[in-house]
């Protein structure tokens, strides 16, 4: 006799990890669909949370990260992000990866979102913090990361969000919530 396991109003008839890394796992389903109908599924499970950081200066600047993105053939700009392993505190990997990208320490910090990324094929969740209160340490980058530095007013990344050449999704969101709930942060100060 076989045993189904539900997911929601799916079920799961057999199921094999195919194949493995440090950072995923993706996974090969046979299911009975929410119709009824046989079906397949297939789904990236990750390792890591996906951490994103707005560092605010006291004049309202802020960071963006360029680097080349292996899946999409492209160069991208982004706001500090990056992984933290599951079951450590989201804070203490944003902590370090603000360190390791910008080369800051933070005296303040805000979670101000939570993720869901790309839900239909993926686990994979993002929180994302504001940062203020800055201490310039210095740059850390990993062996995996060539990044390009660029220190812009807040206003400008919100305009870049805006018009399309910022295009990361954590990015995207990100910026657009803090520009909602703090529009302080949208104006220079002289």
């Amino acid at each position: 006799m076989n045993t189904y396991i539900n997911r929601g109003d799916w079920i799961v008839k057999n199921s094999n990890e195919v194949y493995d890394n440090a950072w995923i796992t993706v996974r090969h389903y046979e299911v009975t669909t929410p119709g009824g109908t046989a079906g397949i599924y297939g789904e990236v499970d990750f390792k890591n949370l996906a951490i994103g950081i707005i560092p605010i200066d006291t004049e309202g600047y802020t960071w963006r990260v360029g680097q080349f993105r292996f899946p999409l053939n492209a160069y991208s700009w982004e706001i500090p992000e990056g992984g933290g392993p599951l079951g450590i505190n989201p804070l203490e990997s944003a902590k370090r990866e603000l360190q390791e990208e910008v080369g800051y320490a933070a005296d303040e910090w805000t979670e101000f979102l939570q993720m869901d990324l790309s839900n239909s094929v993926s686990n994979e969740r993002a929180v994302v913090f504001l940062a203020e209160s800055l201490t310039f340490l210095g740059t850390s980058h990993e062996d995996t990361e060539n990044l390009r530095l660029e220190r812009l007013h807040f206003s400008t990344l919100y305009n870049q969000v805006l018009n399309g050449s910022i295009r990361d999704s954590i990015s995207v969101a990100a910026v657009l919530k803090l520009a909602t709930i703090r529009p302080d942060f949208l104006e220079i100060k002289k």
